[in-house]
């Protein structure tokens, strides 16, 4: 092994400022580089060849073949550019290399994150004698909410499901709108509750109306899943209407807010969120809108103690942790200090900067919808409500029926041209593009050359096919 860490280290922290400063003038994605992904193969070396020389092909080949998801034109997915202060203390969290679970591995890390999950709720707005826990994702956000409206659930029914299982309840009710995600879904398959049991109410926004009848009907208690920010066009279900259904029926109240809890942020947005304070969970992820690396997700829960029984108890006396445990309050044990990127960023640029991000991306998706609807062969699908706008091509003289086709090809367009990144969905039976704007990196240039790339290549298809 490499006895001096100096030089490798080195290595990194010159090219990272140059590969920063040239994703503004970068292709998202430069098809011709990933010929650069065939230098990652070959057999296993017998003799490696030492870090430094490693290192330097793996900053050879990552520079030029990676998606630049962290410049200002990857407007696919939802997904944040991390800020100089978030990217250095994940290299500060590689650095020190914590296992943040227990006090007694590390007081730092376990700090931290009590300190980050505090600010955070701060943030949000919610309150602070909530129970927190950071998570890998958004995924694993929805699921340590649900895992704990499952644990409250099955208490209703008299068994411990921690212990016992599952085994001789009946199916947990879940109801929820036409904007539950696959992630939440995917956390109640995980949770043996099954991925295609949600009761949905509404193709969209959920109806409370009709949760209530359904609720009404059932034998005992149920849980509520709410979306604060659906995927394809940023609108909320009825937070506040669903608190007031949850408070009625005896019901756990879930809400998803994987992007959607940042309308917290403004007062323009923050009544999209209202009641939310009453929810019993809710998720969100920091690898969005709070511009952090990946694995940064959060899961809040209004009784703390449900989360220490849902993931407590593991009859390992060796884990006895003191102050602080992470691993009774989530699903993982071992895991990085990923406080830590959340503690930087929020500590250099807090709530005044995140107020301002969110609003300047408010502002940018407001003129992209503007740019949609003034331009001929563009139509907007839904009002433009965050920082997701939904638009699909629509050039005169070509048949509505053919207008998918079109679209779908012209998102396949637009992420192989790589200038501006963004994918298709299919919103209210149309094929749309979506694009999602939360990276601090984004200017009204980098949409307007979205316009104009997307017009470029639609009229190219149009040409083509005639």
């Amino acid at each position: 092994m490499d006895p001096d860490a100096e030089p490798v280290l080195d290595l990194v922290a010159k090219a990272a400022p140059g590969y920063l400063s040239s994703l503004a003038a970068r292709p998202v994605d430069d098809a011709a580089a990933r010929v650069l992904l065939d230098d990652l193969g070959g057999p296993l070396p017998e003799e490696g060849l030492g870090a430094l020389e490693s290192v330097g092909e793996l900053l050879r080949i990552g520079t030029g073949a990676a998606t630049h998801s962290s410049g200002p034109r990857f407007l696919h997915l939802v997904v944040g550019g991390v800020t100089p202060a978030a990217l250095a203390g994940d290299w500060v969290t590689s650095l020190l290399d914590q296992n943040a679970v227990l006090w007694s591995s590390s007081p730092l890390a376990t700090t931290a994150e009590t300190v980050a999950l505090g600010w955070l709720k701060d943030l949000f707005g919610l309150p602070a004698e909530w129970g927190g826990v950071l998570t890998p994702s958004a995924t694993f956000a929805n699921l340590t909410g649900l895992a704990c409206a499952r644990h409250w659930w099955a208490a209703r029914h008299g068994r411990d499901v921690a212990a016992d299982g599952l085994g001789g309840l009946p199916a947990m009710p879940v109801l929820g709108g036409g904007y539950v995600h696959p992630s939440a879904r995917k956390a109640l398959q995980l949770l043996g509750c099954g991925r295609d049991t949600v009761r949905t109410h509404g193709d969209g926004r959920a109806d409370p109306a009709a949760i209530e009848r359904d609720l009404a009907a059932l034998d005992g208690p149920a849980v509520l899943i709410a979306t604060a920010g659906e995927v394809n066009a940023g609108d909320f279900d009825p937070i506040d209407e669903l608190a007031d259904l949850a408070r009625r029926y005896g019901c756990w109240l879930h809400v998803d807010g994987a992007f959607g809890l940042f309308a917290a942020l403004s007062p323009r947005t923050a009544h999209l969120l209202r009641g939310i304070e009453r929810a019993d969970s809710v998720a969100a992820d920091g690898h969005k809108w709070l511009n952090v690396p990946y694995e940064s997700g959060f899961a809040f829960v209004r009784d703390p103690r449900v989360l220490g029984e849902t993931f407590g108890s593991w009859h390992a006396p060796y884990l006895l942790a003191g102050e602080v445990d992470y691993s009774r309050l989530g699903p993982e044990s071992s895991r990085r200090a990923r406080a830590l990127p959340i503690w930087a960023t929020l500590r250099a640029y807090g709530r005044a900067g995140y107020r301002e991000l969110v609003e300047r991306h408010l502002d940018l998706a407001a003129h992209l919808g503007r740019l949609v609807e003034a331009a001929p062969d563009l139509e907007l699908l839904a009002p433009v409500r965050l920082c997701v706008v939904c638009f699909r091509y629509r050039p005169p003289g070509v048949p509505e029926e053919e207008l998918d086709t079109l679209n779908a090809a012209l998102g396949e367009a637009l992420l192989a041209d790589g200038r501006v990144y963004a994918g298709t969905t299919v919103y209210r039976g149309h094929t749309a593009l979506r694009p999602a704007i939360v990276n601090w990196r984004t200017t009204e240039a980098d949409v307007e050359r979205l316009v104009d790339v997307a017009r470029e290549l639609g009229v190219r298809f149009v040409q083509d096919a005639g």
